[in-house]
């Protein structure tokens, strides 16, 4: 008996999604040819960070756009001006479904939904960019990694400033000793995603073009609060959708503090500030890492420390960065507004995310010899090609985002140390915290 469109399309759509479609499937877009000869590419969102995303892959000459799926078809006006001759979906399944030509896609939506459509476009055999964070949790991101390598797909992560000059310099400057070994790093955001005040307690009208339960995805189901409650604004400070301060910039600023200190798992992590409410993340975070040490750092440890907010390092760490004998009117020549302090053994690294690195104390005088940065986005196209390989792939991201993540699960643990084994994706001393690795999904959007 010959089964009807719409049943054997919802089929497709579940098998699609909980990754069991099988390889003859898939073969065609991993590593296939488009007609034209450019890379067919769709993307997951299309306004915000995905049109961000969006702009710098289309300049590549080698790529056509073809399809975006947005929940607000309201915010994909701007996509359907610049990329007329591409299809617009509203279900990202249903664009994975009927693309069929595709070799590459971004996915550049809520961190709560990262896992679910990188999982699908990697079973799908695409090649991947992630927007950071890679997921929304750990064992997410474990997950999302081992499937990336075991496709043998392309993937990046959306931590651009990763090939730009000023971070690949700042590595060098560390790895070749500039500073000698690093004792120690702080590292700060100015920003606040985060919120104290109360959850309104209304249900308003879900506005037209836009779908709520799709855009809900694998959370639970709620009211529809407007004025940007949720969509599109301040999503990043929800408990169930974002991942605060740090899985915002946390990716970013502790990038090349992992790259440059070849740094792996933490061996514990600790918070300092406050615990969220039941729906938001909090702000004015301290949390403080350790790892264990490697051939660039000072000792069997390391010690690394994020602030947010309007937390900053101690005093005596903040007066590392300024040079008593800065020209007065040397703008550089003070606390950065975001970015990392390395101190070393022999000298100290200022880091402004995002500008060059300073060096001062006995390091100062050192010569920079910088390093020729790349296009992020166009190492990926490149990449997909079989043209090189990309610098941040999943391999690398995948780590570097567990290690933030950790930092948003003790968080919600103030003033514990809380001990972790990565390759059981466990804390061992607080049973509690496990409860957060791993999220409850809706029913029907498991993972």
């Amino acid at each position: 008996m010959r089964l009807p469109y719409s049943i054997k399309r919802r089929t497709f759509l579940q098998q699609l999604a909980a990754g069991v479609i099988g390889a003859p499937f898939v073969t065609r877009g991993l590593r296939a040819q488009s007609p034209n000869g450019k890379i067919h590419h769709a993307s997951f969102g299309a306004a915000g960070m995905a049109m961000s995303d969006l702009k710098a892959i289309s300049k590549h000459p080698g790529v056509e756009i073809v399809a975006a799926a947005d929940i607000d078809l309201n915010r994909a006006v701007e996509f359907r001006k610049l990329f007329p001759a591409a299809r617009v979906y509203q279900d990202f399944r249903e664009l994975l479904e009927k693309e069929r030509d595709l070799q590459t896609v971004n996915v550049s939506t809520p961190d709560h939904m990262h896992a679910r459509i990188g999982l699908a476009a990697l079973n799908r055999g695409l090649h991947v960019y992630g927007q950071k964070p890679l997921t929304h949790d750990l064992a997410e991101t474990r997950r999302l990694t081992e499937l990336a390598r075991e496709k043998k797909a392309v993937t990046q992560m959306g931590i651009q400033i990763h090939s730009s000059t000023e971070y690949r310099t700042a590595v060098k400057l560390v790895q070749s000793g500039a500073i000698g070994k690093i004792k120690e790093v702080h590292t700060w955001s100015s920003k606040a995603w985060g919120d104290k005040g109360t959850q309104p307690q209304r249900t308003d009208p879900i506005p037209e073009g836009f779908n709520w339960d799709l855009w809900l995805g694998v959370c639970a189901e709620r009211a529809f609060i407007g004025q940007g409650w949720y969509h599109p604004a301040n999503w990043r400070k929800r408990l169930d959708f974002g991942t605060g301060t740090f899985g915002d910039m946390g990716c970013h600023i502790y990038d090349p503090v992992f790259k440059a200190l070849a740094l792996t798992a933490p061996l514990s992590v600790r918070s300092e500030g406050a615990a969220p409410n039941d729906h938001s993340w909090a702000t004015d975070a301290i949390c403080h890492y350790t790892f264990p040490g490697t051939a660039f750092t000072d000792g069997k440890t390391v010690d690394v420390t994020w602030y947010d907010g309007i937390q900053r390092p101690p005093a005596h760490i903040q007066a590392l960065a300024i040079d008593d004998a800065a020209a007065a009117d040397d703008k550089n020549n003070k606390l950065p507004d975001q970015g990392s302090i390395f101190r070393g053994t022999h000298g100290v690294m200022v880091l402004p995310h995002i500008g060059m690195p300073r060096l001062l104390g006995e390091a100062k005088g050192h010569p920079i010899e910088t390093v020729a940065g790349e296009d992020h986005w166009h190492q990926f196209i490149n990449a997909a090609r079989g043209e090189g390989k990309t610098t941040a792939n999943f391999d690398y991201a995948g780590p570097l985002t567990e290690a933030v993540l950790l930092g948003s699960v003790a968080s919600r643990f103030p003033q514990q140390t809380l001990d972790w084994n990565a390759a059981e994706l466990k804390f061992t001393n607080v049973a509690e915290a496990n409860q957060y690795v791993r999220r409850a999904y809706r029913r029907g959007w498991e993972i």
